[in-house]
This record gives C-alpha cells, sequence and structure tokens, in this order.
C-alpha cells in the first residue's frame, strides 16, 4: 500500500479522501489555488502546495503544477477526486510517465470513455444499447445545426468531453438553435478544453440511473448495485439514492449485466459509473464516469464497503477485495446537495463569504468542505455540501433526510436547503413516480418567487436584535433615547409610536416597534400593523426556543454585522437590520442600471453607448462558476453607458450598462 498519496483537488471530496487514508495510515498532501489558501481542505489536509491562481485554469488543470507538487511532498500516487483532471487521459499520463500512480482508469480506458461519442461504441460494441444520436462529435456549427435538423426535435446538445451538466442544452425549437450551439460549445471549451458536441434524441421523461462498477484491470470487474439519479436541474443531480426503487428485477439485472460486460471489454481498471437511461422498461447508454462520483457515498452506505479504500487497494495492485457474491446491497440510502445557489433566480449561483455553518450532529453522514467563516467565490462549483442518510426503508431514508435539513443552517450566502425540503416532500418523489424533467414541471410548487413579509420571522429578529444591545446596566434600554432615539413607554399597548428598527427580507420590509420587556421576558413587537407576543429562551450557542403567542418552536439566530439570520421550521430567513433614523436617511438609488448578478467574467458585450435597446434583449453575458448568465435590459431604452469589456472580471452588483428609459417606437 502507499505511503503517501496527493490529493488533487479541492472542497468536500478532497475532505472525503483524506478521511480515508488517514484511517489507512496512509500519509496525504494537497493542492490548492491563491482562492483557497484558507480552505478547508487545505486545514484538514495540513501539508498543501499553492500551484496557481483561483481560476481553475491556472491552478488545478495545470498538469505540470500538480506533478510537481506530488514529487515536492514525496507522494507515491495522485488521487484526482471528480472534476478537474480526473477524467484528463493525458494528465493520468503525465503522472504515469512521471514514475507516479495514477489512482484512476488507464490513460487508455479513459481515452476511451471521456468522449462520450467513442464511449457510445464502445457500449454498441459489448451490445448495450444506446440513445439515437450522432456518432462523433463535431466543432462546426453548421454541421451540428444540420444534424439536430435530421434528427428531428426535441434532441440534447451535449459536450463531447466532461459531464456534470456543462455544455448541456435541450433544443425544442429551431429558432436560436444557433446561439444555443454557440452557447453550449463555449461552456465545452472553458470547462473540458474541448467545444466538441454530440446530438442525441432527447428523452424528456425518462429517469436516470447508473451502475457503480470496480474492476482490477485483469478482466475482473465485478458492481456495487445502482444508484437513483433521476431528481435534476440544469441536467445536474440534486437528489441521489440506492437502490433505485420502483425498478423491475428484470430491468434491474439487465442493466447490472450491461455495466459489467461493458467493464469486461474495456478491462477495467479503479471505479467507474456506467450511466442510463430508463424509459417504461427500456434503458439506454449514456455515458460512462471513468471516476469517483459526488454521489458514491449513498452506495458506501447499503453496500458497507469503502469506495476510495477500494480505489487505493486497485491502483496499488491489491486487486479486487471481494467477489460479486459477496457484494450486498442493505436498507436505503439517499443524499441531498446542498449548492450556493437561489432556485427563486433561476438557480442562479451564489458567491460570498459563509458567516456561520451548523450541521447535524447525529446520525446524518455530511461531506463539506466550508466552515463558518469560509468563502464561496466564482471559480468553482457551488456545491456546499452532502447529506446523507441511511435507514431500513425508503420513506425512513425520506423522513430522516427532512429531518436533516431542517437541522442544517448555513447563514450568509442564499442556498438551496428550503427548495431541497420541498423536493424531497412532493408526492413524486415520495412514492418514486418521478422523471428527469420533473423539477422543471414542477417548480412553482418547489420555488415561492412571490415576495412577501414574513411577519413571524422578522419579530423573532427584531426581538432578538433588541436583546442583542448592551446598555449599562443601570440603564433600562426601552427607557433609554441613547440605544433607540425613542422612548418606548407610550403609545398603542405600550408600542414606540415611532419605529426603532428597520428590517428588509427578500424583496419586502417593515417597520419594527417594541413595547417593554416584561417580567416573563416576553415582549410585544410591532411589525408594521401587526402585533405579535415573542420571547426567546436560549438553549444552547445560536439555539433559542422561540415563543410567539402560543406557539413555540427551537430555532436558530445570529448576527453577522446588519443581517441577522432566523432559522425556523418555514427556512432560513436573512433580515437586514437597519436603526430607523439612519434608514430613513439612505438615498435610494437610481433605476436603469444593469447589474452584475454575482461576480464574474463579462464573455461579450452586445451593446455600445448610444445603440437602441429593447426590453429583453441581452445587453452583456457573463461566466461565473463554469455557467453563462445573461444580462438582460428590463426596459427599452438608450443605452448611455458601458462599463464593462469582453474579458473583464467585475464584481456581484457591479454596474455594467446604464439604460436611460425611452419609447422605441
Amino acid at each position: 500500500m502507499f505511503k503517501k498519496i496527493l490529493i488533487a483537488n479541492r472542497g468536500e471530496i478532497a475532505c472525503r479522501i483524506a478521511r480515508t487514508c488517514q484511517r489507512m495510515g496512509i500519509a496525504v498532501a494537497g493542492v490548492h489555488s491563491s482562492a483557497d489558501a484558507d480552505a478547508l481542505h487545505v486545514r484538514i489536509i495540513g501539508e498543501s502546495i499553492e500551484i496557481g491562481g483561483p481560476a481553475a485554469s491556472d491552478s488545478y488543470l495545470k498538469i505540470d503544477a500538480v506533478i510537481a507538487a506530488a514529487k515536492a511532498t514525496g507522494a507515491e500516487a495522485i488521487h484526482p477526486g471528480f472534476g478537474f483532471l480526473a477524467e484528463n487521459a493525458g494528465f493520468a499520463r503525465a503522472v504515469e510517465a512521471a514514475g507516479l500512480v495514477f489512482i484512476g482508469p488507464t490513460p487508455e480506458v479513459i481515452e476511451r470513455l471521456g468522449d462520450k461519442a467513442s464511449a457510445k461504441h464502445e457500449a454498441e460494441a459489448a451490445g448495450v444499447a444506446t440513445v439515437p444520436g450522432s456518432k462523433t462529435p463535431s466543432e462546426d456549427k453548421a454541421a451540428i445545426e444540420a444534424l439536430v435538423r435530421e434528427i428531428g426535435l426535441p434532441v440534447m446538445l451535449k459536450a463531447a468531453a466532461g459531464g456534470g451538466g456543462k455544455g448541456m442544452r435541450i433544443v425544442n425549437s429551431f429558432d436560436g438553435i444557433g446561439d444555443e450551439i454557440e452557447s453550449a460549445m463555449r461552456e465545452a471549451k472553458n470547462s473540458f478544453g474541448h467545444a466538441g458536441l454530440i446530438v442525441e434524441r432527447l428523452i424528456a421523461r425518462g429517469r436516470h440511473i447508473e451502475v457503480q462498477i470496480a474492476g482490477d484491470g485483469a478482466g475482473n470487474v465485478i458492481h456495487l448495485f445502482e444508484r437513483e439519479c433521476t431528481l435534476q436541474r440544469r441536467h445536474q443531480k440534486l437528489i441521489e439514492e440506492a437502490p433505485a426503487a420502483n425498478l423491475s428485477t428484470a430491468l434491474r439485472d439487465k442493466m447490472l449485466a450491461d455495466a459489467v460486460r461493458l467493464g469486461q471489454r474495456l478491462n477495467y481498471r479503479g471505479v467507474g459509473t456506467v450511466e442510463f437511461i430508463v424509459s417504461d422498461d427500456a434503458c439506454y447508454f449514456l455515458e460512462v464516469n471513468p471516476r469517483l462520483q459526488v454521489e458514491h457515498p449513498v452506495t458506501e452506505m447499503v453496500t458497507g464497503i469503502d469506495i476510495v479504500e477500494l480505489m487505493l487497494r486497485i491502483a496499488a495492485s491489491d486487486g479486487l477485495p471481494c467477489a460479486q457474491t459477496e457484494v450486498s446491497c442493505g436498507g436505503h440510502a439517499i443524499e441531498a446537495r446542498i449548492c450556493a445557489e437561489d432556485p427563486a433566480n433561476g438557480f442562479l449561483p451564489c458567491t460570498g463569504e459563509i458567516s456561520y455553518v451548523q450541521f447535524p450532529a447525529d446520525g446524518v453522514r455530511v461531506e463539506t468542505g466550508i466552515d463558518s467563516g469560509s468563502r464561496v467565490t466564482p471559480y468553482y462549483d457551488p456545491m456546499l455540501a452532502k447529506l446523507i442518510v441511511h435507514a431500513a426503508t425508503r420513506d425512513e431514508a425520506l423522513d430522516r433526510l427532512g429531518r436533516a435539513l431542517d437541522e442544517t443552517s448555513i447563514f450568509g450566502i442564499t442556498t438551496n436547503e428550503a427548495f431541497l425540503k420541498r423536493l424531497t416532500a412532493l408526492p413524486e418523489t415520495r412514492n418514486a413516480t418521478f422523471h428527469t424533467r420533473l423539477i422543471d414541471e414542477q417548480i412553482d410548487r418547489l420555488v415561492d418567487k412571490t415576495p412577501g413579509l414574513d411577519t413571524e420571522a422578522l419579530a423573532l429578529g427584531g426581538a432578538f436584535w433588541m436583546l442583542q444591545q448592551r446598555p449599562p446596566a443601570a440603564v433600562n434600554p426601552w427607557q433609554s433615547r441613547a440605544l433607540t432615539g425613542w422612548q418606548m413607554s407610550t403609545g398603542d399597548q405600550g408600542l414606540s409610536p415611532i419605529p426603532i428598527l428597520h428590517l428588509a427580507s427578500v424583496g419586502a420590509s417593515a417597520e419594527i416597534r417594541f413595547a417593554p420587556l416584561q417580567p416573563d421576558g416576553s415582549m410585544l413587537v410591532g411589525v408594521n400593523d401587526a402585533q405579535l407576543r415573542v420571547r426567546l429562551v436560549p438553549l444552547h450557542n445560536d439555539r433559542f426556543t422561540a415563543i410567539v403567542g402560543t406557539r413555540s418552536e427551537t430555532v436558530r439566530i445570529t448576527q453577522d454585522d446588519q443581517t441577522i439570520f432566523v432559522h425556523d421550521l418555514r427556512g432560513i430567513h436573512a433580515l437586514t437590520a437597519i436603526p430607523y433614523l439612519a434608514f430613513i436617511s439612505a438615498v435610494a438609488e437610481t433605476s436603469g442600471e444593469l447589474r452584475a448578478p454575482m461576480m464574474g467574467m463579462i464573455l461579450k458585450v452586445n451593446v455600445a453607448v448610444g445603440d437602441r435597446i429593447r426590453a429583453g434583449d441581452v445587453a452583456a453575458i457573463l461566466e461565473s462558476m463554469k455557467m453563462e448568465l445573461r444580462i438582460s435590459c428590463e426596459a427599452d431604452g438608450i443605452v448611455t453607458a458601458v462599463n464593462c469589456r469582453a474579458g473583464e472580471t467585475v464584481e456581484r452588483n457591479a454596474i455594467v450598462v446604464v439604460v436611460e428609459p425611452a419609447s422605441l417606437t
């Protein structure tokens, strides 16, 4: 077995690989970008070398720098994790040429599988059915468009290299098809270094099921059963589980056999995932991911096999530690991916500093690369953590996952926690009648896009703010002008006659008034025209028993600068707190400013000063977290300023274009 390995990745997967190595007595070293110098994975690994700038292309994708780091730290082997260089045959070959061991498939197998078109050839040669579509990748825009017309709508454009939903587009109309092809090619080039696309017929309401395989490189291949990965947005998985529910024995056996047979044809070494799209009683090969998968923990939970350890033993020439007959599947496991993104805003990735993190303490496996104080940048994937639960039955596992999401608090940035909770509660999820388009079809049930006040959360936030004030002990805060600017002993029900605090939530705000604190610790809080009696009883750290009227629940409340975070049964509420006197003196921003929704690089500017622009027109295209975001005009007008250019990095909320409203008729 290896004495020391280099982990060539970041975030939660780097932490997870390190944990198995440390259990096995294998020393680890890591690499990091300048943006990740203080990241959790750097601290957990302990020894790490900075290999470049924030962008992945300047650091984690630099093959020479990664290999140099391995040699400098005395590592014998390199584990690539997933993403970055994990499916790069050139990297695997360079590792071997440097006298090191690549913990993964051979470079030749990666080449045969890394390109989706080539992988389809291998599957067909192994007698595995494939989705109808193109046989070879193309970078010719006109040829791709012609192929789309030949196959017929709807189709899926796919980056031939890589995966993870990048460089994928569903095409339902020939209108604007050229722009869609161009965008998919550009995203594929930026994510994987190759712009080639393949075109496949879209199976719109299928299920995404994959089989975990492992091989010793000598022709012996086993499966570790299947995983269900159907619940996706933007072709990226959100909820995964093992085993798949409502799957006939015949179809399961066919997929398992197909996956093993393909692995045997390839003389597969290491672990990999054979992915299928299932429609009714038929299954079609999609691709092979010749690496560790994000969702591998659910397989570990039902089989009891540490897949990272399995990779290490195979790479160290120990062979497969078990035969197929020794692999069993017990209970049910489900994983939820918590991402820094805003489901109510088209799943737009979010960046910023995480002020506070708290995960469930018991009975839940947590894989994460963040802690309180971590900074989410636009340079990498927005996934923050994975919650994995295991139970005897699927219903029990879903219930346990719901409780785990309730017990997880991530303050400071917007995440998809509440969305995941609604998704796991959908009838289609509970009874496993879902398909890959379910989230798109049910988005209105999953996302509350209507801005409004959560009066109870605002009352709790206001009460917390008042209780945090620390005037001298001899001074009653409810009688002190020094604290609030107002005396609070007059008014209806004892409420201060004039607001003391301004609280702003998503798309809404409220004026907060307070009545004197009562002997039992309660206070009357006015939220605009509503009045709620609130009592906060401290429990431990950030936890309180919140009593509102006659109802009580356990909540988490904390404050970071001007933001108060309230996590109750309805979700996480970020409330901006400004003393009312300061608020009313603020100057409102002028309109007509098109702002960057998040930090990123400007890919393209479509307008110039003096241009006439209509509502809905795209003024600029921004790239962040390997995604393209279109900055569109909200009203007709004339462009009066352009504050950006292609290739330039802009901050979140930066004004990129200014439009003076005007009639263009």
